[in-house]
């Protein structure tokens, strides 16, 4: 969407000379703002598409970083999220003078959490912890997700339904619990594609197949969100509400 391209020059003086001190923003939330206010509105566009990691690249600051320093000018209004896809982000720039003055209210700094709490429920290492890691073992019921037989504590594991080597991540939509023995047999394949398997050496009828499958879709698509414990929980929402809560 095209706009009226604004004069570079004052830009830069009324970012520098108000909106920087007066939302402290940090080194990498203005190395953030100055590339996505330059390849946008001093463009003549307002929104721009990116990926964590090409923006990444581009401003030559790792992921964790730049994620927090997304989140920040999100926070402060600089930013508003249009579009969030595995895709990537879309979002609005806004000139320093159309960022408000005053910080969202406690009720909308809360439905502000809740919104972000989402999105880093998705960014979460599954991985990272033990309680996190039992939080996938209990969504499947101490069943493995693949035979569907139920496993003792002392012979499940994690799984990666796209393997690490093909880049899978950590994710809670690419964990699952198994068994000791089809964790060595899946090794580095897919998981539709061991499921398959386990159907033609008749470890599964017709009809476990199609509900493992459909399970997978399910899994793929984050309508299998495990429960967290209520330790994890908040943990979990006190390190993010750090970002969102107005300071006095």
């Amino acid at each position: 969407m095209k706009t009226i391209k604004p004069d570079a020059e004052q830009t830069w003086k009324q970012l520098e000379d108000d909106t920087v001190p007066r939302l402290r923003l940090s080194v990498n939330d203005r190395a953030v703002y100055y590339h996505l206010l330059r390849h946008t509105r001093l463009e003549g566009k307002r929104q721009i598409r990116f990926s964590v990691r090409g923006l990444s690249r581009s401003v030559r600051i790792s992921d964790r970083p730049l994620r927090d320093a997304v989140r920040q000018l999100l926070w402060h209004g600089v930013l508003r999220l249009i579009r969030r896809s595995m895709a990537g982000h879309v979002v609005e720039v806004r000139l320093p003078d159309e960022v408000r003055t005053t910080r969202p209210s406690k009720v909308e700094a809360r439905k502000l959490a809740e919104r972000r709490n989402a999105m880093n429920f998705e960014e979460t290492d599954f991985m990272g912890s033990s309680q996190l890691r039992q939080a996938i073992h209990a969504r499947e019921s101490e069943r493995c997700f693949y035979c569907m037989r139920r496993i003792p504590a002392v012979v499940r594991c994690l799984d990666h339904v796209v393997p690490r080597v093909r880049h899978g991540r950590n994710s809670y939509r690419n964990l699952v619990s198994c068994c000791l023995n089809c964790n060595s047999r899946k090794g580095d394949r897919h998981a539709a594609d061991f499921l398959r398997w386990l159907y033609r050496d008749s470890r599964l009828t017709a009809r476990e197949l199609s509900a493992r499958l459909r399970a997978l879709r399910a899994l793929g698509s984050g309508k299998l969100r495990p429960r967290l414990p209520v330790a994890a929980t908040s943990a979990f929402l006190s390190d993010r509400m750090a970002y969102i809560e107005p300071k006095p």
